[in-house]
């Protein structure tokens, strides 16, 4: 993998991240594919919308199909027909949320299934496996991610599995990687909870580790908003500078705009269309919940604003209507208006980056967003 940094602004960077099934331009929000498709979405809109590289889960695709079913279809990209590029994660957040039902070890975490309750064993080793099978252009590695209150001692320990799982994960990785199995790269995953020196020994490591590009971990996880932007802006400052960050699970604009300003190219969250899928939509004005009654005869587009094809050719009383009705429809057209809201929101900041005025399109951006729904 190859990055390129085009152009700055302040912390805020754009490039080119070069990858297998074509060039990915940065900042880049990913829609989340955990099943191997994207929620009532399919690969051609997301094609329409304009992306081209979208997030899978390790963890769900090896309980479901299964590593057999999609190595015998020739890899993922063939099995859910995307050609473009996919970054999967290794299911360590997976883990880390079905807290009842796993345990972690220094040699891998123990879970059960949330679907059968079987029980199952994952390595570092296992999960850069899987993800080379699955033949994702950007594979993460397997870790351990405390939760926010979490004491030091028990920081410290997920920091220690973390680091000895990076060094098992890269060296599967370069096994596969030299013998031609595999095109991909790994990224490594800073951690270390909100202890500042524990992150700093984290990036410190994630950056000697020489892994093609950097996660940043263990964000959003109940912390407050403060927090979140005081712990990513002092951890992103700790990266090397010529090499992709990615912050994992974030979704909301200030959130997003807030990760591009401290540099951040890479980030991805369900947010869009899990609230695509109630009704709840987003617009230059702040989200919108479709099933208000306020909408009923309101014959307007979700946002007038948008050039997506939901505001062109449908109004808030329909959507309402498809909504109440409990029609597909909704979910889908829904889904497909806030991914391309979102798209147009980091292309914007991709402009405004290259044009040296970032922080004055943040400021307007954020005037006019109303985070209450309306």
């Amino acid at each position: 993998m190859f990055f390129d940094i085009t152009g700055r602004d302040g912390a805020a960077r754009t490039g080119i991240l070069r990858l297998p099934h074509g060039d990915v331009l940065t900042p880049v929000f990913m829609p989340v594919g955990t099943n191997g498709t994207v929620k009532a979405i399919t690969s051609d809109d997301l094609k329409k919308i304009g992306y081209n590289l979208i997030l899978s889960n390790t963890y769900h695709l090896y309980l479901r199909p299964g590593e057999e079913v999609i190595e015998k279809a020739g890899g993922l990209h063939s099995f859910m027909n995307w050609d473009r590029n996919i970054l999967t994660d290794s299911g360590g957040f997976q883990v880390f949320s079905l807290s009842a039902l796993r345990k972690i070890e220094p040699e891998g975490a123990w879970f059960r299934s949330h679907i059968d309750g079987s029980k199952h064993f994952l390595s570092p080793e296992k999960a850069a496996a899987i993800q080379c099978l699955l033949g994702s252009d950007i594979q993460m590695q397997l870790d351990y991610c405390s939760h926010w209150g979490a004491s030091r001692e028990e920081s410290e320990k997920a920091l220690s599995i973390t680091t000895e799982w990076l060094g098992r994960a890269k060296s599967t990785w370069e096994r596969e990687v030299s013998a031609g199995k595999y095109k991909g790269s790994l990224f490594s995953i800073v951690q270390g909870n909100f202890f500042s020196d524990l992150r700093k020994r984290s990036a410190e490591i994630c950056a000697s580790s020489g892994t093609p590009g950097i996660a940043i971990g263990g964000l959003s996880v109940g912390e407050p908003e403060q927090v979140f932007n005081e712990t990513l802006a002092y951890t992103a400052a700790l990266l090397p500078e010529e090499k992709p960050r990615y912050v994992m699970g974030i979704g909301t604009p200030e959130y997003i705009l807030s990760a591009v300003g401290n540099g951040i190219d890479m980030f991805d969250c369900v947010l869009l269309t899990r609230e695509g899928r109630t009704g709840r939509v987003y617009t230059r004005q702040g989200p919108v919940s479709l099933k208000k009654a306020e909408n009923k005869l309101d014959f307007s587009p979700i946002d007038k604003e948008c050039g997506c094809k939901v505001c062109r050719e449908y109004s808030r009383a329909y959507l309402r209507h498809l909504f109440k009705t409990g029609e597909i429809l909704c979910s889908m057209l829904a889904s497909y208006h806030n991914l391309y809201f979102m798209n147009e929101l980091v292309a914007g900041c991709r402009r405004a980056i290259q044009e040296s005025r970032f922080m004055e399109f943040k400021k307007e951006f954020l005037s006019n967003y109303k985070t209450k729904t309306g």
